[in-house]
């Protein structure tokens, strides 16, 4: 199962745009993928409301995780370049 760790690098935070397209990117992708913060919360990345509700800062780990597929790698690389563009 395809896992990336990154630290979110946007000075505010996640608010509802970098948000947007999180989950526009996620749900683009034909399997589910998690995104679990570092105290053990996992929501459905593709879902704004429920990334919204994590209330992400700048300097939080969170833990992106999809099932092994041709895309995989890809949509989580992107992913990862939504919370951290310096990635």
């Amino acid at each position: 199962m395809p896992i990336r760790h990154v630290v979110v690098s946007a000075r505010d935070g996640m608010h509802a745009r970098p948000v947007a397209e999180l989950a526009r990117l996620a749900l683009d992708h034909a399997q589910p993928i998690t995104l679990t913060t570092a105290t053990g919360v996992t929501v459905d990345a593709g879902s704004v409301l429920a990334v919204m509700d994590l209330a992400l800062s700048a300097g939080d780990e969170v833990r992106l995780e999809t099932p092994a597929s041709a895309s995989a790698d890809q949509v989580l690389d992107e992913l990862v370049a939504v919370l951290d563009p310096r990635a």
